[in-house]
């Protein structure tokens, strides 16, 4: 299969990405973000397209997509506002403190990717090792010296992407009491050079 990298989410693939994005992390994000409905209706609400690459089957098919965060915002991101538009105020607040405790700050030195996603159906086909090419030349095209990524302690299979593309472990934070509301207990920062 030919995959085709293209930077920016194009919007008539919007649903589709909100459904990929849910399917790879609704399993942490699903108790937070919850009913789906409402998910999918705050990740088309935030999704900033100009914060992704996608990887595009011959016939336009979202096959996956990156996403990355710059000082100009995040694919995934979003506010307290957003959330209220969605959620109602009270629904929002409590989504905020818990979704804050988990929140990961803005690295001005090294490269963000904000979240990785491969269709079910793609799997195996490469398109988690072209995506992963195309955000490090992403990085290096906006002059960053290495990109950083989190990886949770449930993902070995991800974890293992990360290390056979040049990934090293660099720390390995624990979440103590929030692993029974996301479903995991640590997340491993992980680094690639780019030089």
């Amino acid at each position: 299969m030919r995959v085709i990298i293209h930077h920016g989410l194009p919007d008539h693939l919007r649903h589709d990405a909100a459904r990929l994005y849910w399917q790879a992390f609704g399993g942490k994000l699903g108790r937070v973000l919850g009913p789906e409905r409402l998910a999918f209706a705050l990740l088309d609400k935030v999704m900033q397209g100009d914060h992704a690459i996608v990887a595009l089957a011959d016939d336009g098919v979202l096959l996956g997509l990156v996403g990355f965060k710059s000082p100009g915002g995040a694919f995934a991101g979003g506010g307290l506002v957003d959330l209220i538009g969605i959620y109602g105020t009270f629904g929002a607040l409590w989504r905020a403190g818990i979704l804050w405790l988990l929140e990961r700050d803005l690295d001005n030195h090294r490269f963000l990717m904000d979240g990785i996603c491969v269709a079910d159906t793609a799997r195996g086909q490469g398109v988690g090792t072209a995506l992963l090419d195309a955000i490090c030349a992403e990085g290096r095209a906006r002059g960053y010296p290495s990109v950083r990524l989190d990886v949770i302690d449930v993902n070995p299979r991800a974890r293992a992407l990360y290390e056979r593309q040049g990934f090293v472990a660099t720390r390995t934070s624990r979440i103590g009491m929030l692993r029974w509301v996301f479903g995991f207990s640590a997340a491993t920062t992980m680094v690639r050079n780019l030089s």
